[in-house]
C-alpha cells in the first residue's frame, strides 16, 4: 500500500468519526425520551440508504448463514445506541461520549478470541492507555450520583458496539456496506417502534430537524463509512483511532452546548490523541513493510 493510500484511509475514517461523534452534542440537545429519538434516527437513516441503494443497483440479499449475525449486530447497535443516549442524558456529553470509549480496550480483549485473529500486545498497551485518559476525565465524578449511573450504561453501550463490529469485520468484505448498514437499522427501528406507545411525542414536531440531521449525518454517513473503513484496518485498529470520537464531541459540545472541559478532561484527551498518533505510525511503518 501505497503511502498515500495510508493516509486516505486515515482520513476517511477520521471524517466517519467526526460524523458519528456529532451524536453526542445531538443526544444532549433533542430533548425527547431516547426511545423517541432511537427509532425515527432509525427509520429516516434506513429510507436514506434503502434509496441510495436502489439508485446504485445494489442487491439486498443477504446470504441464510449470514442473516442471524445481521440481526444479531443490528439489535446490539440498537442497545448501544440507548445505552449510550441514556448516558447523555444522566451526564454530559464528555462523560457520556468518555465511558463509552471504553470501548476499544474491550474490542482487543474480544477480537482475538472471537475472530481467532493474531493478538497484538501494542494493542493492549494503547488499550490501556486509552482506559488511563479515560479515568483522567472522570476521576472527580462522585459515584453516587446520576454520572455513575451514566458511566455503567456508557460501559455497556461500549461492550454492544465492541461485539457489533468484530461480527460484521467477518462480514464487511462480503457485502456492500450500505446494505449492511441498513438491514441492521430495520432491525433496530422493529425492535423500537412498539416502545412508542409508552412515551410522550408532543415535543416530536419541534425537534424533528435535529433528529434528521442524526439519522442523516450522524447515522445514514457516518455509520456506514465507518463499518466501510474495516476494509483498510483491523476492528482494533479502527476502534483505537476512533478514539479521537469524544474529543470531536467535546469540541462540538463546547461551541454549541457551552460544555467547557476541565484541566483533567485536556489531560485525558492528551492521552487519549497520544494513542491515535502511535496506532496510525504503526499502520504506516507495517504497511511500508509489506511493499
Amino acid at each position: 500500500m501505497k503511502s498515500k493510500g495510508i493516509y486516505a484511509n486515515i482520513f476517511e475514517l477520521n471524517l466517519a468519526i467526526i460524523f458519528i461523534s456529532t451524536s453526542g452534542v445531538l443526544g444532549r440537545y433533542i430533548d425527547l425520551p431516547v426511545p423517541m429519538i432511537i427509532f425515527p434516527r432509525a427509520f429516516i437513516a434506513g429510507i436514506f440508504l434503502f434509496l441510495y441503494c436502489k439508485i446504485k443497483g445494489v442487491k439486498f440479499k443477504i446470504e441464510t448463514k449470514d442473516r442471524l449475525s445481521v440481526l444479531v449486530g443490528g439489535f446490539l447497535l440498537g442497545a448501544h445506541w440507548i445505552t449510550y443516549f441514556y448516558a447523555l442524558k444522566l451526564s454530559n456529553v464528555a462523560v457520556g461520549m468518555l465511558s463509552l470509549y471504553t470501548f476499544p480496550v474491550i474490542t482487543t480483549i474480544l477480537e482475538p478470541i472471537i475472530l481467532k485473529s493474531k493478538f497484538l500486545f501494542i494493542h493492549f498497551v494503547l488499550g490501556v492507555m486509552v482506559l488511563f485518559g479515560v479515568y483522567l476525565l472522570t476521576q472527580n465524578i462522585s459515584f453516587e450520583s446520576e454520572y455513575f449511573k451514566g458511566i455503567c450504561l456508557g460501559v455497556f453501550s461500549a461492550f454492544c458496539f465492541s461485539v457489533r463490529n468484530i461480527m460484521l469485520k467477518a462480514k464487511v468484505n462480503n457485502y456492500n456496506q450500505s446494505v449492511l448498514m441498513f438491514s441492521q437499522l430495520a432491525v433496530i427501528s422493529v425492535f423500537t417502534f412498539p416502545m412508542l406507545i409508552f412515551f410522550d411525542d408532543s415535543n416530536l414536531i419541534e425537534y424533528l430537524p435535529t433528529t434528521l440531521l442524526l439519522a442523516l449525518l450522524t447515522t445514514a454517513i457516518g455509520h456506514t463509512l465507518f463499518v466501510y473503513s474495516l476494509r483498510n484496518f483491523s476492528t482494533a485498529s479502527a476502534s483505537l483511532i476512533s478514539s479521537l470520537q469524544p474529543i470531536y464531541g467535546i469540541v462540538l459540545a463546547v461551541f454549541f452546548l457551552r460544555e467547557y472541559p476541565s484541566l483533567m478532561t485536556a489531560l485525558g484527551g492528551v492521552v487519549i490523541i497520544s494513542t491515535v498518533v502511535i496506532e496510525s505510525l504503526r499502520i504506516k511503518m507495517t504497511s511500508q513493510k509489506e511493499l
